[in-house]
């Protein structure tokens, strides 16, 4: 008797796997669209910011150094200046979109992104 109770709760329910599949799927979509789907719209949006920062520009960089470009190069590197004639060579890469509009903003400068968005 025993023996017979073990082996019925042992046994896998009926069914029940299309819901986990179901599931499953859009856990993953949930993922995809409250996730990666952003992260590659924001490194869109700094790849573009990259390729248009100018020099004159103040710009910050990722590590927080502030400063002037004075001159793009072309190997992707920018000469900053980040005290009357203190210059470091940074990649374009190297300026944040973020902590650039953020400075922008607290200065009172128009920022590229929203001069785009009028």
């Amino acid at each position: 008797m025993l023996a017979q109770i073990y082996s019925v709760l042992l046994q896998a329910p009926a069914g029940g796997g299309s819901i986990q599949l179901i599931f499953l799927v859009g856990m993953i979509a949930v993922m995809y669209f409250f996730m990666i789907r952003p992260q590659a719209k924001r490194q869109k949006e700094q790849k573009q910011f990259a390729t248009t920062i100018d020099v004159g520009e103040r710009v910050v960089t990722s590590a927080g150094i502030h400063g002037t470009i004075k001159r793009t190069n072309d190997d992707d590197t920018l000469l900053l200046e980040v005290h009357h004639g203190s210059f470091i060579t940074i990649e374009r890469s190297a300026v944040s979109m973020e902590m650039t509009n953020a400075f922008r903003k607290k200065a009172g400068i128009a920022t590229a992104s929203a001069d785009t968005k009028k």
